[in-house]
């Protein structure tokens, strides 16, 4: 890492940090979301919701604090891209449990599970790699992770669409089932973002 010669605001971390702890938190209420009965659903989806506002409230500090720092601690076009990858992941998975309660399904379809279980692990990943952002050391392996877990997820997603289009589900079912999981390979590609603006500050600051 290069010597500073000059201090960088430190917030900046602990606010990226703070954020992406909230995306593991959403990433809990998806795999809830799985078993749940109707009734629990709506609950969920309001726990979501929460979650989510406190997600844009995280974004908007964020940007707050960009616009009043004199001193960043790496581009400013970095840390705005970070923190609009972070707010998006959120916003699709809020999405996703929102149609299923609005669209009223009763059962989601095989291999939904597994496109929840990746973004799960890819939350994990992304919540640990935030601290390192202080040092840039260790984030390699995060990188690459994430990275492999999109291509998982895009694996996944084109099975969903196959079975989907097999010919046993009604057409307005797959319209909506297929925008659910449309808008869960959304929140997996948010992730990859994420971990490639990381990339780039860390080659930045290498």
């Amino acid at each position: 890492m290069r010597f500073r010669l000059t201090p960088r605001e430190t917030s900046f971390y602990d606010m990226f940090s703070a954020s992406a702890d909230n995306i593991v938190t959403g990433s809990k209420l998806l795999m809830e979301l799985l078993g749940a009965d109707s009734a629990s659903r709506v609950e969920i989806a309001e726990r979501m919701r929460a979650a989510e506002h406190a997600g844009d409230d995280a974004t908007h500090a964020i940007f707050h604090q960009l616009n009043s720092s004199f001193i960043t601690p790496f581009d400013r076009e970095d840390i705005y891209n970070l923190a609009s990858s972070l707010d998006d992941i959120m916003d699709f998975m809020e999405e996703a449990v929102d149609l299923v309660v609005l669209y009223q399904i009763d059962e989601l379809p095989k291999g939904v599970e597994q496109q929840i279980e990746v973004l799960a692990r890819a939350a994990e990943l992304t919540a640990e790699a935030m601290p390192s952002l202080r040092t840039m050391d260790n984030l390699t392996e995060y990188w690459i992770e994430v990275n492999r877990l999109e291509n998982q997820a895009d694996q996944i997603h084109r099975k969903l669409l196959a079975h989907l289009f097999n010919g046993k589900y009604d057409a307005m079912d797959v319209l909506k089932l297929k925008q659910i999981v449309d808008v869960l390979e959304e929140a997996a590609d948010a992730f990859e973002h994420v971990a490639n603006t990381v990339e780039t500050i860390a080659v930045k600051e290498s």
